[in-house]
């Protein structure tokens, strides 16, 4: 089993990082109520204020403070509009991870207490970052694959509505009853909905295919179609976020990391990973497994060197994952074939 040893002194490079600038930070952002902690590299002090909400107040405030700042709040549903507020008013802006921010759930919470542990964790390099972009385009694609997640996921919720309503009634064969008639006729409008709107999306995805440079290069890989090379753009965004392959496939959830303490090991345990990509890199693995072509005859290679066969599956998913993160990063169409001169690898 392929394993990633997660052994970079991150911390230390943030930390590195953050010494560069004079204020630090972190804002509890809500409706009604914004809690902002600032901690100061001189004066090694800490302000704090609880005040209604108001963007402009807030602008007002970082552009008063003097040298250099940087700027934290957690990843929310208003996180990218706050993003996009204040990537122009001050030097970094960075949004962080709430599920990693295990010190905000200690002792008594309220929001100005909330500010000031965040304000810690990032004064100290403790916060894990999620990526954001300023690119209109790229976010409109991912509010569209999110909007077609959606609308998936309703239509199969409704589809699997209308089984268990005939199943009720033992066949679909046999007569309904007035009450399942009356209920079935709303199911089936959903259902009909659903169909009309996945179709419409899909082709619209079909569309950005033919005219985007990174989407086109993508769709000539093996086993990802139009929906798919539209989903791992929209995911991915930038591609030279990930520094290396292992990096990427934690992120996909390829991979396991391994757990040690005391320089024994404890086994291995899934890294907190993005379940779209994972099930796209999967699907394509299947697809070109059951078909004929070049990344099928890489399967069937490492069946006859003895791998197993899930090993296998997940080896080609990992290798679908590294061919469209290179095609991301130079933009060149799918080589088949190359695998054959990195057998050893």
């Amino acid at each position: 089993m392929h394993l990633v040893k997660v052994t970079e002194d991150r911390r230390r490079n943030n930390f590195t990082e953050l010494e560069r600038y004079d204020n630090c930070v972190a804002v509890d952002w809500a409706m009604t109520n914004m809690a902002i902690a600032v901690i100061r590299r001189d004066k090694k002090q800490m302000m704090t204020a609880d005040v209604p909400t108001d963007i402009f107040e807030l602008k007002s405030f970082l552009r008063g403070l003097p040298g250099k700042t940087i700027v934290t709040f957690e990843e929310s549903m208003g996180a990218h509009w706050l993003y996009l507020e204040l990537k122009g008013i001050v030097d970094r802006v960075l949004v962080c991870d709430p599920f990693k921010n295990k010190l905000l759930s200690d002792g008594p919470k309220t929001d100005k207490i909330d500010a000031m542990k965040l304000c810690d964790l990032l004064r100290n390099g403790l916060l894990t970052e999620v990526f954001h972009t300023d690119d209109d385009r790229l976010y409109e694609l991912r509010r569209l694959v999110s909007a077609y997640d959606d609308i998936v996921k309703h239509g199969v919720r409704s589809q699997n509505q209308w089984y268990a309503l005939i199943r009720g009634m033992g066949s679909k064969k046999n007569k309904l009853d007035d009450t399942t008639t009356f209920i079935s006729s709303f199911i089936d409008r959903d259902i009909s909905f659903y169909e009309e709107t996945k179709a419409a999306y899909e082709e619209k995805f079909e569309n950005l295919c033919k005219t985007n440079r990174l989407l086109k290069a993508l769709r000539s890989l093996d086993g990802i179609g139009p929906i798919r090379a539209v989903k791992i753009l929209a995911t991915v965004i930038e591609p030279k976020r990930f520094p290396s392959m292992g990096k990427y496939f934690a992120y996909c959830g390829l991979v396991r990391v391994e757990k040690t303490s005391g320089r024994k090991k404890y086994g291995t345990r899934k890294p907190h990973y993005n379940r779209m990509l994972k099930g796209i890199y999967n699907g394509a693995a299947m697809t070109v497994i059951n078909g004929n072509g070049p990344l099928r005859e890489y399967y069937d290679h490492l069946l006859s060197r003895g791998v197993a066969e899930y090993n296998a599956r997940v080896a080609v998913a990992r290798y679908i994952a590294r061919l469209s993160l290179g095609i991301l990063k130079t933009g060149e169409r799918y080589q088949p074939y190359r695998w054959r001169k990195n057998k050893e690898k």
